[in-house]
């Protein structure tokens, strides 16, 4: 795997627009079990997991620009419901989290909260499928992930995800020409999607106007995997998907990972 550099996009310009930390005051409902993820020296990540049954499909979940896990204590128990575990969790410097956040250490951090889900997962025996999903800013994450761990997941989802990282700067405020970046230097969510295989799910409003369809159909079309799926919510904008969808939004996205579970039933040895 390619070693990638974001330190062109760690300047303070870009990360005080791209990242606007929120802390937690609520206390976590009895349903959600709290984990601080240490992912670098005395450094932890805040994070919520509700869980379904262990057999059941479990979803790495990172958030948008503006949210914390926390923001999910609702959803949560709507994931339970149609037997998806959801684990959401935060960036450095949300929720109850340490640090501070930047791009590259948004990178590295998803990588080491990957790497302790799966040994949780393991130790608690749940043996369900693990997929990752990230919405808006959390699409890196996960793209992320999914590129260095593809052999360890089941599949990817993307939800009002963004392709390209210069025009979110654009869309942001940011002076790329003053600051010299290049697409290059950016997340290379693009690039990163050309290597996945794993099935791919994305989901897009289609009145998105921070994050325009056009994005999703820049992913779908660079996606390498053979299963890739485009779904589009009607009048929903950025941040109204689930509002809209209602129900629905749930029930699809628990289709896309039954596909997933019949595949595994299907090449598991019959006794």
């Amino acid at each position: 795997m390619q070693s990638l550099s974001y330190e062109k996009i760690d300047s303070p310009e870009v990360s005080q627009v791209i990242f606007h930390p929120r802390k937690e005051s609520m206390l976590p409902p009895s349903a959600a079990a709290c984990h601080a993820i240490p992912v670098d020296g005395s450094i932890s990540i805040d994070s919520r997991f509700h869980l379904a049954k262990p057999e059941d499909p479990h979803i790495l979940f990172f958030h948008g620009n503006g949210e914390i896990a926390s923001d999910y204590d609702d959803i949560g128990p709507h994931y339970t419901r149609h037997g998806l575990s959801l684990l959401a969790v935060d960036y450095r410097g949300y929720g109850n989290s340490d640090g501070t956040p930047s791009a590259s250490t948004m990178m590295h951090d998803a990588r080491a909260i990957f790497q302790y889900v799966k040994r949780w997962l393991d130790s608690e025996k749940r043996t369900g499928p693990l997929f990752v999903m990230g919405r808006s800013l959390g699409s890196a994450s996960a793209l992320e992930v999914a590129y260095s761990f593809e052999n360890e997941i089941s599949g990817l989802i993307l939800e009002s995800a963004f392709a390209q990282t210069l025009p979110l700067l654009l869309a942001l405020g940011v002076d790329i020409e003053e600051l010299s970046i290049s697409e290059k230097d950016g997340f290379k969510n693009v690039q990163k999607i050309e290597m996945i295989t794993k099935p791919v799910f994305i989901l897009h409003a289609q009145n998105d106007r921070l994050l325009p369809l056009v994005n999703a159909e820049i992913l779908h079309s660079h996606c390498a995997a053979r299963s890739k799926e485009l779904s589009v919510v009607p009048g929903a904008d950025h941040n109204t998907i689930i509002s809209v969808a209602g129900d629905l939004y749930f029930t699809v996205l628990k289709q896309f990972a039954n596909k997933i579970l019949k595949v595994r039933s299907n090449k598991r040895p019959k006794k």
